[in-house]
């Protein structure tokens, strides 16, 4: 299990001897999957059983102030000589309002800001109401890396952040924020990040997204959008993205050189009534050496009786390093509230440049979900894959689900 996930366990255990001072609530979810696929990185087969927990322990204090939060997952290999293992995602103790004014975690968690994300077993602690309209956030700890079979890495990997963000706004989201990761005492990480969100007129949201790498001294990551909705029932996206790959500097890819990525969107989605909506957009994407493509998307829902929704997706790309064309299928229908079945196909035909053959992908799919009571329910799904690769490649989950 690894030593920091023991301590982590144990002082999440000193947390919980407190449960009982003030009647807690435990409410979580217990979802056991079997599981049957294609492995590509071991390259064979895989059959397995995982159970996924989910706990959140509220109420433990008088004033409601404190509570628990976890989430992890168990699994069997029936096919690896190794057995199981065991992944830790989350468990940590969350305190808000100290004194007014200061929320705190402390744990496994994950922490997310503008400039970089990660599972951390530390803390984070926010600063709020101090006289201005800004919160301030801190953040630390061991930086959790999974790998195929449990933890990689030690002590010495660590992730730092430090945050600034707007608050006392009803329209108005601003973020500033820093974050560094460490790989053996070396810098892995150097981000800065921005976001920004604004409301006007109560039907425009413009929205921003930027990452500034001081490794590369480049921005790897910045997103402009803007979304009308003159009505209730109608919306206009527009957005710009630009994508430039930056590894971690301790990665042997950080060597390899990478192109620039950049697209302008536009998309309309309109629902027409209860039974039908509709939406298209297109996309220009813009590659290195001046290599363009145009990709067209249109799509339609339709609900023609209570129980059953259809759906149809088609795009449709033109240009830089080859053509693809798709189509997306999916339908499903509610037998009786408490049964609904669903399935669907996906048919892909594509050219990589225009000395090769056209090849075609297809996936089919069915599933269903069967309430047996209000918290419990059993659901599966079973697909095909059918490629280049694979003239049949089946892979399926059967799930049991109980609410608690």
């Amino acid at each position: 299990m690894g030593v920091y996930l023991k301590r982590t366990l144990l002082l999440m255990s000193l947390f919980c001897c407190s449960t009982s001072a003030w009647g807690a609530e435990i409410h979580g979810r217990s979802s056991t999957q079997f599981m049957f696929f294609q492995n590509e990185l071991l390259e064979r087969r895989q059959a397995e059983v995982a159970e996924y927990l989910r706990i959140a322990i509220t109420n433990i204090d008088k004033d409601g102030k404190f509570n628990i939060y976890g989430y992890g997952r168990a699994n069997q290999d029936f096919n690896a000589g190794e057995g199981g293992g065991m992944r830790l995602y989350y468990l940590y103790g969350d305190y808000r309002n100290l004194f007014d004014k200061i929320d705190f975690r402390i744990g496994r968690q994950f922490v997310n800001l503008a400039a970089g994300s990660a599972i951390i077993d530390g803390a984070q602690v926010t600063l709020k109401n101090v006289g201005l309209p800004v919160a301030f956030t801190v953040l630390g700890g061991r930086d959790v890396i999974f790998g195929e079979t449990g933890e990689l890495g030690d002590g010495t990997n660590t992730a730092l952040g430090l945050a600034a963000n707007l608050e006392g706004f009803q329209k108005t989201d601003l973020e500033l924020s820093w974050f560094r990761k460490y790989d053996q005492g070396d810098i892995a990480r150097d981000q800065l990040g921005a976001s920004f969100k604004q409301y006007l007129l109560n039907s425009v949201r413009l929205y921003g997204n930027a990452r500034y790498d001081l490794v590369t001294e480049t921005f790897n990551e910045v997103l402009a959008g803007v979304k009308y909705f003159p009505t209730a029932n109608l919306i206009f996206t527009g957005e710009w993205f630009q994508s430039y790959p930056t590894f971690d500097t301790t990665s042997i890819y950080s060597v390899f050189a990478v192109d620039r990525y950049q697209e302008a969107l536009f998309r309309v989605d309109y629902t027409i009534n209860d039974m039908v909506s509709v939406n298209g957009g297109y996309t220009r994407e813009f590659f290195e050496e001046d290599g363009v493509a145009n990709v067209y998307h249109v799509g339609v829902g339709v609900r023609p009786i209570e129980p059953l929704r259809l759906n149809v997706e088609y795009d449709n790309r033109q240009g830089y390093n080859g053509s693809l064309s798709g189509v997306m299928v999916d339908a499903a229908y509610d037998l009786n509230g408490k049964f609904e079945l669903a399935g669907g196909f996906t048919y892909d035909a594509y050219q990589r440049d225009s000395l090769t053959n056209e090849e075609i992908a297809r996936r089919y799919w069915l599933g269903g979900k069967y309430k047996i009571a209000k918290n419990m329910a059993v659901s599966g799904r079973i697909q095909n894959d059918v490629n280049v690769h694979y003239e049949e490649n089946v892979s399926g989950r059967l799930g049991f689900d109980i609410d608690f």
